[in-house]
């Protein structure tokens, strides 16, 4: 119930236009050919932040851009684009914890923002 309740505060306070932008990366990204890898990581990053309570990013070594391949798209990503998302989620994050009551949600950003720094390789799954 608690989760059901963070999720929906999320949401209303900012998760949706998160996970939109997300999503729009997401489609210029898959507009380009080159931008593929990077649009399905960032159409995975959307559905954390539409919905992020009860759910966890891990690393999925059976990805098929995991390895030597997913390193050099991780680099090639935090370059262009994600140290300034991770920082925008950061910028967020702080302003989140100085209230008790934004604790949570400020965790959360700090995900958002180690996700954005190397996205691909990894996937979202359901907290036991």
């Amino acid at each position: 119930m608690v989760r059901l309740i963070l999720n929906i505060l999320w949401f209303i306070f900012g998760g949706w236009l998160s996970g939109l932008l997300w999503l729009l990366g997401g489609a210029i990204l898959a507009l380009t050919i080159v931008g593929l890898p990077w649009s399905f990581a960032a159409w995975r990053i959307a559905s954390y932040s539409f919905w992020p309570f009860g759910r966890e990013i891990v690393w999925q070594d059976t990805h098929p851009v995991a390895g030597c391949l997913g390193l050099v798209l991780n680099v090639v990503w935090f370059v262009v684009a994600g140290w300034y998302i991770a920082l925008s989620h950061l910028i967020i994050a702080v302003a989140e914890f100085v209230s008790i009551i934004g604790i949570p949600f400020a965790l959360k950003d700090l995900e958002l923002a180690k996700l954005a720094l190397a996205p691909v390789g990894r996937t979202i799954r359901d907290k036991p």
